[in-house]
């Protein structure tokens, strides 16, 4: 879902700022919890293979997928509460980029996730607000498809050490029922 300008260019500030090095506000306070919570994405860093299977047609009852392959480097940044992968995909006969962007907000223990499609460069969307529970990290997003209203569900979830899938589904329903249209299934670089 898109994001209004101010938010946009202060994400662009702390982008800059997180290259840079600089600080974009003091630390919060100390909360024990949170800081277990800051580490829920440790296990997306380094290098991977990703398989991309996408729905054809997104809530039209299809079961026709399109599958393609990428590959993606997560990293940590701004002292490790935030990370981000810079990731390549070769879909229908071209190759773009992507990044995703995570950071975690120790005062309320959620993470917002953010995308920026190298297609659309100045186009930053919110993917989601979540939490993890045991092990598995669940986000939501009201957006619109088909200029109809939809919720959107992101789920990241560790398969093993070498294995990681991130899924993501819709809901044209206020979240009842859910379409997932998108799985990306991540393989550790050796």
């Amino acid at each position: 879902m898109p994001i209004d300008t101010r938010r946009r260019d202060l994400l662009r500030l702390s982008l800059l700022a997180a290259v840079a090095g600089v600080p974009t506000r003091g630390p919060a306070a100390p909360d024990p919890a949170a800081a277990g919570a800051a580490h829920d994405f440790d296990f997306f860093f380094g290098a991977w293979q990703v398989e991309h299977r996408r729905l054809k047609q997104r809530l039209a009852g299809s079961d026709e997928w399109e599958e393609y392959a990428g590959t993606t480097r997560c990293q940590a940044i701004l002292g490790g509460i935030a990370n981000f992968n810079d990731s390549v995909v070769h879909r229908a006969g071209t190759t773009y980029r992507s990044l995703g962007l995570r950071a975690f907000d120790a005062t309320t223990n959620v993470w917002t996730d953010w995308s920026l499609d190298g297609r659309n460069p100045t186009q930053v969307t919110v993917d989601g607000v979540g939490t993890f529970h045991d092990g598995v990290g669940t986000f939501f997003a009201d957006d619109t498809f088909e200029r109809k209203p939809i919720r959107v569900r992101g789920i990241f979830k560790s398969l093993g050490p070498r294995e990681m899938q991130w899924e993501q589904a819709f809901s044209a329903d206020g979240g009842r029922t859910w379409e997932t249209n998108y799985v990306m299934r991540y393989t550790r670089d050796r």
